[in-house]
């Protein structure tokens, strides 16, 4: 698997760990986008269908195939990023020690190099959600010069610290490449099974962006939102809503992420929130995902 890489935000400028996604070769090789550290994420406002897929070249048989353009949900401000990738006959990506985002991007990294003021002082970086050694990177504490959007807790006090969910352990998730809406349903019902939750079911037919509920399973209501728009306030208080009806965990999946009002309302109800890119791998943006996560179902 590649490693993981620190990508900025250029909406809030906090870093979140990413890894690049891969994809299997016609010949049996795998493949991944090779991407460009050395140029800036740009902000996702608008999704088309051509800009969504990138052209990379297998390099055990010169194979040029189609696969999505990397895409990464901020875990702070929710922002969804795309990361430019080297066109195909570039010279090879940059290593996994620059730094993307901002002229700081184009720096290589050095072992002398002070610790970045969101590494904790460790100079370790954040890994992939669930991981026990590192918190999620949404979980960190803002910088001073971006405050993060989402509201500020009281610090527990060194003598009482707020218990940490027990990470579950599980395999790696396989995730599905999505091309469709009914890509986007069936991913997160994986992805759901992937937690625990037993007999998660599908609906019939295509789905309706407006339905209320999508997947559900004992315990479980879920929303899956395959439009290209942010999930808003009345989506999440829905989802919430049946949630509460049949005493059951509510948990939303968007493809674009979710305006300020509805983060911050779903913080206030506890509800999990999770970003879904092309490549099919769930994101949690909130602290009652990243629980979900370490907890499971």
């Amino acid at each position: 698997m590649a490693e993981a890489v620190p990508v900025r935000c250029p909406a809030c400028l906090r870093e979140n760990g990413y890894t690049a996604p891969v994809f299997p070769c016609a010949c049996g090789s795998p493949v991944n986008p090779p991407l460009d550290l050395a140029a800036p994420p740009q902000p996702l406002t608008h999704r088309t269908w051509s800009d969504s897929w990138v052209a990379v070249r297998c390099e055990s048989c010169g194979r040029e195939s189609e696969w999505p353009h990397p895409e990464l949900g901020c875990g702070s401000c929710g922002t969804v990023v795309r990361l430019p990738v080297h066109p195909v006959g570039a010279g090879a990506a940059a290593g996994p020690d620059r730094r993307a985002g901002g002229a700081e991007g184009a720096a290589d990294a050095t072992a002398d190099a002070p610790p970045h003021p969101e590494d904790g002082g460790d100079g370790q970086r954040p890994t992939p959600h669930g991981s026990p050694q590192a918190p999620s990177p949404h979980s960190q504490s803002p910088s001073p010069q971006a405050p993060s959007p989402r509201a500020a807790s009281p610090t527990p006090s060194p003598q009482a610290p707020s218990p940490q969910p027990t990470p579950v352990p599980r395999p790696a998730f396989r995730p599905v490449t999505i091309r469709t809406a009914r890509d986007a349903v069936a991913t997160a019902a994986l992805y759901l099974r992937w937690l625990g939750f037993q007999d998660v079911r599908q609906p019939d037919g295509r789905p309706i962006p407006s339905a209320a509920v999508d997947l559900r399973a004992p315990g479980l209501v879920a929303q899956v939102d395959p439009t290209t728009a942010p999930a808003g306030l009345r989506a999440v208080e829905c989802v919430w809503l049946n949630g509460l009806t049949a005493s059951a965990t509510s948990v939303y999946f968007a493809l674009a992420g979710y305006t300020e009002a509805a983060r911050a309302r779903a913080d206030d109800l506890g509800i999990p929130l999770f970003v879904m890119d092309l490549t099919g791998m769930p994101q949690p943006v909130n602290d009652p995902a990243d629980e979900l996560i370490g907890s499971g179902a």
